[in-house]
């Protein structure tokens, strides 16, 4: 079998011109390499944004990592009788993903853009100019030891017991009319000859005096004195102010002493369930009838509640830890409308006594239906 024959002339085909490369397609592919050298280059760019995502849940009636590692009581109480409980009543975080020294890729803001459990928010709104990650981790720390005095308050004034409120000087803010008068730990009793236990009766006198110098009673080093300040003219969110420039805390006297150990979180909005984890504790019977409840929210000593940052994504760790009840601050309620995640029950409370009054509902299989829920308008 002959396999070539010498004799013949093969002449190579000419391309078609159907299989040449258009110019729409060169021009395409060098759209996309360029998008695609962009999104690269996009991607490594700093932005200034930062992103909000579900935290960690912690059961006020379960166990937290102490700093050794070790599991400990989350609320622990002597010189008082204390209760078995059950279920859970949650608090809720929000971790934030990025800071000023490192913010999330443009990828992680898209994907997070699409996630209703995420929040992308402006990093001033987050981190202000000129704060460090530092120093905002020093003030949520200190936000949250006075988040668990206020819930303690709350609580046990509840059960009944007395408890005595001093208010105390934290810290000073800048260009501050109290700076060289008062001093960090200074104790103050009285604001022109009435008594003062809580930051907001003592703005409230100073206000009252349109600009004129208010006498304060102070205790310092167990010596009760009297000084003199005039205050500063400010603009505070639209609104003109009279203030002495100072940052309270409130100190009480407890007659029984509580523990909260719970590290590596800050900020105060825990004091909500801090303050009914600490009632169960103190009474007999499952204060949530056994259920999961979780909830959020700052709480005083009066056991007023107070909005939250977060709450959309405080929502979603209530379902990912199982919870089918959630109290949420009226104050958020704006918030909360239209974001409520399937299978979350959802409860606007204002003081501690609304919080109570919907878990009696489920502990006691009451009228859900008649509690306050959040709603429009």
């Amino acid at each position: 079998m002959a396999l070539f024959d010498e004799n013949v002339t093969v002449t190579p085909a000419q391309p078609q011109s159907g299989r040449r490369m258009s110019r729409g397609m060169v021009a395409g592919i060098w759209a996309l390499a360029i998008a695609l050298a962009v999104l690269l280059v996009i991607t490594f760019l700093p932005t200034s944004y930062v992103i909000q995502r579900p935290g960690p849940v912690y059961n006020t009636l379960g166990t937290a990592e102490a700093a050794d590692g070790a599991q400990v009581p989350l609320i622990s109480v002597d010189g008082a009788d204390t209760f078995p409980t059950d279920g859970a009543l949650d608090l809720l975080t929000v971790q934030v993903v990025g800071n000023r020294e490192r913010t999330p890729s443009w990828v992680e803001l898209a994907t997070a853009w699409f996630d209703p459990s995420r929040a992308v928010l402006p990093i001033d709104a987050v981190f202000p100019e000129g704060q460090s990650t530092e120093k905002r981790n020093e003030e949520s720390a200190a936000m949250m030891v006075d988040s668990q005095k206020e819930a303690t308050a709350a609580a046990l004034t509840e059960l009944g017991y007395d408890v005595d409120a001093k208010l105390t000087v934290y810290a000073f803010t800048e260009g501050s009319a109290s700076e060289g008068v008062l001093e960090e730990g200074d104790v103050i009793l009285a604001a022109n000859g009435t008594t003062v236990t809580d930051a907001g009766a003592l703005r409230e006198i100073v206000n009252d005096g349109d600009g004129a110098p208010v006498a304060l009673t102070i205790r310092r080093a167990d010596q009760e004195q009297t000084v003199s300040i005039t205050p500063k003219e400010a603009e505070v969110e639209g609104e003109t102010l009279w203030l002495i420039g100072i940052t309270l805390t409130n100190d009480f006297d407890f007659p029984i002493d509580v523990t909260i150990q719970l590290n590596n979180v800050g900020g105060p909005s825990a004091g909500l369930m801090f303050a009914l984890g600490i009632i169960d504790t103190l009474t007999a019977g499952q204060l949530n009838g056994g259920e999961t409840i979780a909830g959020t929210g700052t709480i005083d000593a009066d056991g007023v509640v107070g909005p939250i940052g977060g709450i959309r994504q405080k929502m979603w760790g209530a379902v990912d830890a199982g919870a089918d009840w959630f109290l949420a601050p009226s104050d958020n309620c704006d918030e909360v409308v239209g974001h409520i995640p399937d299978g979350l029950r959802v409860f606007s409370v204002k003081t501690l006594e609304d919080s109570l009054d919907v878990l009696e509902a489920v502990r006691e299989d009451g009228d859900i239906d008649a509690l306050p829920t959040c709603s429009v308008g």
